[in-house]
């Protein structure tokens, strides 16, 4: 009996018994769809995953609606969490740090665009490592690429990321900060950032459901991440010999990107360039890592 879990689908026909003459409508009837496991690296397999758009779809509406039910602020605690990370930094970094002389714009500011990129990695992450594991009668029931529960987990972030952003433009106006062209780089940063959060996350939900010592790691990974990436500082304090290594972090250029595109900082090509890379390399081990253990899921889960 093939595994539930298994990965691919082929429609066999069924042979029709030489004493019947077979017709169209027998024809459509007697299709069989065989599910096999694939051993080995496989791609990921986009049209499996368009045909079963509707099901993601699903999957964000639902955890959308469960986020925000029966909650007194709603849609508002999509900002409270950087709201509140941005008044500390502002306090114990930009003051008591010093941390405000070293950007050409207000503090308070600098800081609300970089969390708004690592708010959305952070959380995608975190959700995206555990999704697998609460989804886990789901998973051995029914058949369906096992890469949509993590790529849901990362389509709900972006309903949060576009309320916050919308108090980021409230600030630019409070502040007198003026928008610059460079707001037109916006999108291809968005990217980059998707695809670092799609990649870590699906390597991690891949890693939780077969060693789950990973959960209590998670938390843990996430805090070391965040104070390695230029939240609190600028890229401008990292000595200039170490920023290229430095930007091997994918999200030192999503996060310096951001706060270019948003306040009009320089940009450094060359650290996005690494980052990008990064990114890339994040997306592809995560992608192709989850596709080689997913036949086991169902059974391990």
């Amino acid at each position: 009996m093939p595994n539930a879990s298994a990965l691919e689908t082929e429609p066999v026909p069924t042979e029709t018994p030489p004493s019947e003459e077979p017709t169209a409508s027998d024809a459509t009837a007697r299709v069989t769809t065989v599910i096999r496991p694939r051993r080995g690296w496989q791609p990921v397999n986009l049209a499996d995953i368009w045909r079963f758009r509707e099901l993601l779809l699903f999957l964000i509406w639902r955890d959308v609606k469960v986020r925000y039910k029966q909650t007194v602020l709603g849609g508002a605690w999509a900002i409270i969490q950087p709201v509140m990370t941005m008044i500390v930094f502002t306090i114990f970094f930009g003051r008591f740090g010093g941390m405000a002389q070293h950007v050409p714009v207000p503090y308070p500011v600098f800081a609300y665009a970089g969390l708004l990129a690592w708010t959305y990695f952070a959380t995608t992450i975190s959700q995206a490592g555990n999704s697998l594991v609460s989804s886990s009668n789901l998973i051995s029931k029914v058949y369906f690429p096992r890469l949509i529960i993590p790529l849901s987990a990362a389509g709900v972030g972006l309903v949060d990321l576009a309320i916050a952003t919308g108090l980021m433009f409230v600030l630019l106006a409070w502040y007198g900060v003026a928008l610059s062209w460079q707001l037109l780089l916006l999108p291809l940063f968005l990217a980059l950032l998707v695809m670092a959060a799609v990649g870590v996350g699906t390597l991690l939900a891949a890693l939780v459901i077969a060693y789950r010592d990973f959960r209590y790691v998670l938390g843990f990974l996430v805090q070391l991440w965040m104070f390695a990436s230029p939240l609190a500082y600028p890229l401008e304090v990292v000595p200039e010999q170490w920023r290229l290594f430095y930007a091997i972090n994918p999200m030192v250029g999503v996060i310096h990107g951001f706060c270019g595109a948003l306040v009009g900082t320089p940009l450094q090509w060359d650290v996005i360039g690494v980052s990008t890379a990064s990114a890339t390399v994040a997306l592809v081990t995560g992608l192709f890592y989850f596709r080689r253990v997913e036949r086991r899921f169902a059974d391990i889960v």
